[in-house]
């Protein structure tokens, strides 16, 4: 029983045995570092990729796999590593923070890689050399907080597993704004700025300068991705464009990078936008240097603005021709004592190596970790923020205690002043704008030309001195990033099918529309009494236009007018004078003065047609006109229905020409005016029968013939002025009206009037009264064929002294 017994008790101990026996670790971590653990009492740890990529393996698997090493050293990231040594020793050394503790470090190398960054998480968690998840396996002092991981990418793959067990994550690099997602990352804070606020200052940037064709490269992770998309956002929603969007191979692509190369020389956007690591970017850089690609100017991320990889000894001299003038957003500057004697005790070659920004952060990271570590030790009981009131212990506490302490943590940053807090994990986005000038030496120098501060408002967040930045090929002035150049005033933006809206034809603005601002979408119409300029960029009062009393053409008329009213008053004052003698009477004097007055009225009127168009102008011209033709009373009562219901009025011809008012008279009813010269027309016609059916009477004087041509001429001349009339613009028309008046109105006094007045002045002799009666018709027609030969013979001869109205020899 004993015996059984004891084989019992030993099966009970040695139960737990058999089964750890039974697990196996499943892989070796090949993990290069730094470790300073012993006899410390908090163990802070660190990952930074000091080299660039994972070394390649054989892909043999007939044999055990091994972890990757890591190849591509980069003492820009080095340098990091020992910032964060410095500030730990510095640190120790103090006696105002963290008196009591010292701490450790366990620092790996993430060689920018996600596996290796996951493999020093999980070993840094495991406490040894080797990774058991979900075990701490050592013994020694506890961990505060993980310093890094270095890239967005990288500090997204360490978050994942370190939020799982609510451990502190403090980045100095990673400003992806992916990571500001508190669900996913809980316990991720960084000394550097969130990408949201470097996005909106590369986007205020490319506005500043009025830059609208712009094109964009990234590095193909996370911070490339969403860094290159909350900028496209932004300027796109402002009107910019974006010529080409290229994204980085993340592993060696010669072809890739070629095709990057040949993009940007082929685009014709000045500006390219860059969100990229310096790692990412070094190929591409290489790239443009053989290809001598200038005429660029390059807009950097705070990833490489200042990265030595980039302006490394070798190239400095041809980097000059192609990147300089370059803008970018490094993390506000600041120096550390002692830090630079230390990193040149480091360097194995003795150069001095430029102290770069960043290690201004990964120095903030160290002190944000530390001070939190004082809060947690020098909680007192009884007042601690966990259950109870109760404090944590600094030698045994929890992950999620000290995170606790690390999110609420403010302090001030030695040598500076600067206050550091964390808003939901985040700091103030504070950036000094720098630019790549060329220095004494040839050679590429960071110079600072401002500021961005993304707390404050909008209006005031970038400072930036346009006269301090020194642009590509040392130009002053900031170069020209468009599609299309701007239309100016006087043209409109014409969209191009299929291209962005940035790119436009500027197309002239149709006569009669303007433009009067820059880049117009649409031409506006002048209205009104106004036309487009010879730019079209106003609207100018159009050109008023009649014909007016003082230029030649108007004095011409004036005086043809007058001369011939002056010809009739004559020949009434002829009339009046042999107003007795037998022609006057034979011809009927209340009808030839009436004729003449109405000639009178007719020259006269075609004056009233001159000058700027008035009611009483227009009422008076056409009326007057009328009248005479129709001899004032034929047409009295339809002259007045006309003048009582819609009398003539002047107004604004606006349509005969585009850039002319022409003044001139609206006769008011066309039906009426056409009524009334119909009634002259008929009148006009029935006098031609009329005179045209008695033109062979037998009498010495024949009154019809001359009535004859009188109506032949008035017929000639205004059909001829229909054609002319309606061929003609402007103040030409109203020429053209009064020349058809005048040569009527001469034509009917020559013919009617010239031959009586022949007589009377020329042949008094012929004005005898028995000239004036017809002569008898024979009684048989028995004469003789020489009798009857002379009787035809006076007849013609009285036809043919129709235009002097009478017979150079009496009849017997």
């Amino acid at each position: 029983i004993g015996f059984l017994l004891g084989l019992f008790c030993l099966f009970l101990v040695y139960k737990p045995l058999w089964a750890v026996s039974t697990c196996k670790l499943k892989a070796k971590f090949n993990l290069n570092g730094y470790k300073n653990v012993e006899k410390k009492r908090v163990v802070i740890g660190g990952m930074f990729p000091v080299h660039m990529r994972v070394a390649s393996n054989d892909g043999n698997t007939s044999k055990l796999p091994v972890s990757s090493g890591c190849d591509g050293f980069n003492f820009r990231t080095f340098r990091w590593t020992q910032t964060m040594l410095f500030a730990i020793n510095e640190i120790n050394q103090r006696d105002d923070l963290l008196p009591n503790t010292d701490l450790g470090y366990v620092i790996y190398d993430s060689c920018f890689t996600i596996s290796k960054a996951v493999e020093g998480t999980l070993t840094y968690l495991t406490g040894q050399d080797e990774a058991v998840p979900n075990y701490r396996c050592g013994n020694g002092p506890p961990l505060a907080t993980l310093v890094g991981a270095g890239g967005s990418d990288l500090s997204i793959a360490t978050a994942r597993i370190l939020g799982l067990y609510h451990f502190p994550q403090v980045s100095y690099s990673s400003t992806c704004s992916a990571l500001n997602n508190k669900f996913q990352f809980p316990t991720f804070l960084r000394t550097i700025p969130n990408d949201l606020h470097q996005s909106t200052a590369m986007a205020q940037l490319v506005l500043h300068f009025g830059w609208t064709w712009v094109g964009t490269i990234a590095a193909d992770d996370d911070y490339g991705k969403y860094g290159i998309k909350d900028f496209k956002e932004q300027v796109e929603e402002a009107g910019v464009c974006i010529s080409f969007s290229e994204t980085l191979p993340k592993v060696n692509s010669p072809e890739a990078i070629q095709s990057i190369v040949q993009t940007v020389v082929e685009s014709t956007a000045k500006i390219i936008v860059v969100f990229s690591s310096d790692v990412d970017l070094s190929p591409l850089i290489g790239e443009l240097l053989r290809h001598n690609v200038t005429n660029r100017t390059w807009i950097a991320s705070e990833a490489w603005v200042t990265s030595a990889l980039i302006n490394q000894p070798g190239v400095r001299y041809k980097l000059v021709a192609v990147m300089s003038g370059t803008l970018g957003f490094g993390v506000k500057k600041a120096d550390i004592p002692g830090l630079q004697r230390h990193l040149l005790d480091l360097d194995p070659y003795a150069d001095a190596l430029t102290e770069e920004f960043w290690e201004t952060v990964v120095y903030k990271a160290v002190y944000a970790v530390a001070n939190a570590l004082h809060n947690l030790e020098h909680c007192e009981e009884g007042k601690g923020p966990f259950v109870g009131g109760t404090c944590a212990n600094i030698t045994n506490f929890e992950p999620w205690q000290l995170m606790y302490y690390v999110k609420n943590v403010r302090y001030t940053m030695p040598n500076t002043g600067e206050v550091i807090y964390f808003e939901d994990g985040d700091i103030e986005g504070f950036y000094d704008i720098i630019n790549w000038q060329v220095n004494g030496n040839g050679e590429i120098s960071y110079v600072t030309v401002g500021h961005y501060n993304g707390s404050a408002s909008p209006e005031e967040r970038m400072h930036i001195s346009n006269d301090s930045i020194v642009w590509n090929n040392e130009e002053l002035e900031p170069p020209r990033s468009v599609c299309s150049e701007d239309c100016q005033p006087g043209t409109r933006k014409g969209i191009r099918q299929g291209e962005p809206v940035c790119c436009f034809d500027c197309i002239p603005c149709a006569d009669g529309e303007i433009s009067n601002t820059t880049n117009a979408r649409e031409c506006i119409l002048c209205t009104g009494d106004d036309w487009s300029n010879d730019a079209h960029d106003a609207c100018v009062p159009k050109i008023i236009e009649f014909l007016a009393f003082g230029e030649p053409l108007g004095i011409t008329l004036i005086v043809i007018s007058a001369f011939g009213a002056l010809i009739t008053i004559a020949v009434g004052v002829v009339f009046l004078m042999y107003l007795g003698t037998p022609l006057v009477k034979a011809n009927d004097p209340l009808l030839s003065f009436l004729l003449l007055l109405s000639l009178v009225v007719t020259f006269l009127c075609s004056i009233v047609f001159l000058g700027e168009p008035q009611n009483w102008s227009c009422m008076t011209s056409q009326v007057a006109l009328a009248l005479g033709f129709a001899l004032c009373l034929s047409c009295i009562m339809a002259c007045t229905l006309w003048l009582i219901i819609l009398p003539p009025h002047p107004v604004k011809n606006t349509a005969a020409q585009n850039i002319k008012i022409i003044l001139e008279c609206d006769e008011g009813s066309v039906i009426f005016i056409c009524c009334i010269f119909a009634y002259d027309i008929l009148l006009a016609l029935l006098a031609f029968i009329f005179a045209f059916t008695a033109r062979k009477l037998e009498d010495h004087f024949s009154e019809a013939k001359c009535m004859t041509f009188g109506m032949l001429v008035f017929f000639i001349v205004w059909i001829s002025f229909v054609p002319a009339y309606l061929s003609t613009r402007g103040k030409f028309m109203v020429a053209v009206q009064i020349f058809a008046i005048l040569a009527s109105s001469f034509g009917l006094l020559s013919c009617i009037f010239l031959p009586k007045c022949y007589v009377l002045l020329v042949k008094p002799e012929r004005n005898k009264e028995e000239l004036m009666k017809p002569r008898p018709k024979p009684k048989d027609s028995s004469f003789t064929g020489t009798s009857a030969s002379l009787a035809t013979a006076g007849t013609e001869i009285n036809a043919s002294f129709a235009s002097t109205a009478i017979d150079d020899q009496p009849g017997n």
